[in-house]
């Protein structure tokens, strides 16, 4: 069969690392479970490997080979992904598929030859069963929860495979009475909260806060492990193929990556805002995971027009057309999600029970599948005002989710959506409303379509090179805007990012930053500056694949270092990931300016803008409250280690929610509202709003109050810009 390597638009991939990093989330999504634990490739699936490691070979922009050296890193990362941290395989084990297949690994895919990586998942899923069966062997035994001075590696990353069963086993017992530890103490809160509001309802907010089934922590784990036991039951090939080629892509780089069918159909919605299914959303059911229940429905879609479906319905089955019901009580989301989402056209059958119905009543409904369009899901605006001196401001805000561009959709000739006619039609409607400027929020943006950034970008300068391109080869190619000096808006404009603004957002604040056209506003972004290819006519599932790197107009590449902020405000990340803190991230460089005139004047008013941030920001009740939170969760996250007494955990964690609850009371001291009687209402009060939002469509949502401050901040920036001008 001819090898298939149509790349299919450029796009910026939005994947982040492949590998999970507890046991309990080894497994993707899956279609339908197996009973045999052999496991073999399909020959599409032998085919995809051989196309994917050629192209990586041949195509990737490190010009890396595919050589023994290289095969040595897979197999290193492929056993990472399995084992992150170093507990279930031996030392010896790693050594002997070292000598078996290291130096082959990589060879062994291009030629399609998946023996190595299905022969070493093989043994993972015997190795997991041994520990979920030792769990729950120990889970029978009495557990000794105060061990002074005994503690246990909760950062073994870096850490060296264990060399007998018997160290092994030790970690294993270790882990065993801290999950123990954990489970006690949060039934313990939770009976508290349940306490808290049973004596005061109005807690709750009208919101069910039903807790948990009233279950012993040795009871929960037994269930919990024993789920997991089953999960290993319905492991699929496609499961095995994902970690093995995204072991072999993610040692080029994190950003090519590999979706199986069902996670390609996720990829294809980030990028187009469309999905295949019936059109409804779902959650673990509030007080028993062992449901899954259906929260909204799409208007339009096929769950809607059926009129069987309501809210509320719990899932408890579901069927191919034609095929045996499967039994999903107690399943994961993710995995139904998997088993109701499919091509347009197919149908599929939900076995669904109303809520408090009982199990006589449960109903079969057959659904069509079809697109699924997210209307809610591109480009918003919004206008918001700030008072000074007794005068009132409007300000217009734009917030854009992702650079989605539906290319499928315009390559057919047909009706098509893109961020870029969105965001044009944003901006006009802000003009019309006289707003003083606008500010373009990219928080939380992946990316997306490097096409539409550029298109984007040309909305705002007058004309000039927005972006360069290089290819592996050294090649460089300059994207200009191309609109013919049309200028959609040319107001006093903002643009705030963070650390999780990737891509294509960091071109746009970049050029926005070099031009001198706006302000950029916020924390360091996440630093990928690669451009990936799609592939998705792949023998089976799609494909990212690095093959160029973007750089600024003036040379200066975002990669690794991102785009800083002219005005820095609170990372609430705290670094904890983007690209400085991937694995085999490409190297910051830079390349000749491309010629370029600035539109505006921002690099000499920066220094008395940040004074004058700083200043409100030192004062502003969110902000002090963001950053006494960030200073908590620093505490916790540079731990490696947890002790296995639960009397000093317990105080440890009393000690963090005093500190937690201090810093709330304090911000709603200062914003006018009661504080909190103790850390239960506080729990209970939280669970309330995180239900009611859990209701709301994502367009209907109002921001919550530290969201906001970044907004209501921005736009005092802006005021004070049009100030120091004179305007």
């Amino acid at each position: 069969m001819k090898l298939q390597m149509i790349a299919c638009a450029v796009a910026i991939a939005t994947g982040g690392l492949f590998f999970s990093h507890t046991i309990n989330e080894a497994f993707a999504a899956t279609e339908t479970p197996i009973v045999s634990s052999v496991i073999k490739p399909s020959q599409e699936q032998a085919l995809v490997a051989r196309q994917l490691a050629t192209l990586v070979d041949r195509q990737h922009y490190l010009n890396m080979r595919l050589d023994a050296t290289t095969s040595n890193r897979i197999l290193d990362m492929y056993l990472d992904s399995l084992d992150p941290d170093h507990s279930l395989f031996l030392s010896s084990e790693v050594e002997d598929y070292k000598n078996k297949y290291g130096s082959n690994f990589g060879s062994a895919l291009k030629a399609g030859n998946l023996t190595g990586p299905y022969a070493i998942h093989a043994q993972y899923r015997d190795r997991l069963k041994q520990f979920y069966e030792f769990m729950l062997a120990e889970l029978k035994k009495p557990q000794n929860l105060n061990q002074k001075d005994v503690y246990l590696d909760i950062d073994r990353e870096k850490a060296a495979y264990f060399k007998t069963s018997a160290e092994q086993q030790a970690h294993w017992q270790k882990m065993l009475v801290s999950q123990l530890i954990n489970l006690t103490i949060s039934k313990e809160e939770e009976q508290a909260k349940q306490k808290a509001l049973k004596a005061n309802p109005s807690l709750a907010n009208g919101q069910d806060l039903t807790g948990p089934e009233d279950l012993t922590p040795v009871q929960t784990l037994t269930k919990r492990y024993t789920r997991q036991l089953e999960r290993i039951g319905r492991v699929k090939s496609d499961d095995v193929l994902d970690k093995a080629l995204n072991a072999m892509l993610a040692t080029y780089d994190p950003h090519s990556n590999y979706y199986p069918p069902i996670d390609a159909m996720e990829l294809n919605r980030q990028t187009t805002l469309q999905l295949e299914g019936i059109g409804v959303s779902i959650r673990p059911e509030r007080g028993n995971e062992d449901y899954t229940k259906i929260e909204t429905i799409v208007e339009g879609g096929p769950a809607s027009k059926s009129g069987q479906v309501k809210s509320g319905d719990r899932i408890i089955g579901v069927a191919q057309d034609g095929e045996k019901m499967v039994d999903v009580i107690g399943w994961p989301s993710s995995e139904i999600v998997g088993l109701i989402r499919g091509k347009r056209g197919t149908k599929v059958v939900v076995r669904l029970l109303g809520a408090g119905a009982s199990m006589s009543q449960a109903r079969n409904v057959t659904l069509t599948r079809d697109i699924i369009q997210e209307e809610d899901a591109g480009v918003r605006s919004r206008t918001v005002e700030i008072t000074r001196d007794g005068k009132k401001h409007k300000f217009g805000v734009i917030e854009i989710p992702s650079f989605y561009f539906d290319y499928r959709s315009r390559r057919a000739g047909t009706e098509y959506r893109s961020v870029s006619e969105d965001t044009a039609k944003a901006f006009e409607s802000l003009k019309a409303q006289k707003v003083e400027g606008i500010m373009v929020d990219l928080r939380n943006d992946p990316g997306g379509s490097l096409e539409e950034v550029a298109r984007m970008l040309g909305q705002v300068i007058k004309s000039g090179p927005v972006v360069q391109i290089r290819d592996g080869n050294g090649n460089v190619n300059v994207f200009e805007d191309t609109d013919g000096g049309e200028q959609i808006y040319a107001g006093p404009m903002a643009v705030l990012v963070n650390l999780a603004s990737a891509s294509a957002s960091e071109i746009y604040s970049a050029a926005i930053q070099d031009y001198e056209r706006g302000i950029i506003i916020g924390s360091t972004t996440t630093g990928k500056g690669t451009a990936q290819v799609q592939l998705d006519s792949l023998a089976h599932g799609q494909a990212t694949l690095t093959q160029r790197k973007f750089y600024r107009v003036t040379g200066g590449s975002t990669q690794n270092k991102g785009v800083v902020p002219d005005i820095k405000l609170v990372d609430i990340y705290n670094e904890e990931f983007g690209e400085r803190k991937a694995k085999n991230a490409l190297k910051w460089d830079t390349i000749p300016t491309a010629p370029f005139k600035r539109e505006g004047s921002i690099q000499p008013y920066v220094t008395k803008l940040s004074e004058l941030s700083q200043q409100r920001v030192a004062l502003d009740p969110q902000f002090k409250y963001l950053e006494q939170r960030k200073a908590i969760s620093q505490k916790t996250s540079e731990q490696k280690k947890v002790v296995l007494d639960i009397d000093q955990r317990r105080a440890e964690l009393i000690d963090l929610e005093k500190q937690t609850l201090a810093a709330e009371n304090q911000r709603r001291k200062e914003t006018g509202q009661a504080p909190y009687a103790n850390w239960e209402s506080y729990q209970a009060s939280i669970d309330a709003l995180v239900e009611s939002r859990a209701k709301m469509k994502a367009h209907l949502r109002p921001p919550l109050p530290e969201e906001e401050t970044f907004i209501n901040e921005a736009a005092n920036v802006l005021l004070d810009y049009s100030k120091l001008q004179g305007r």
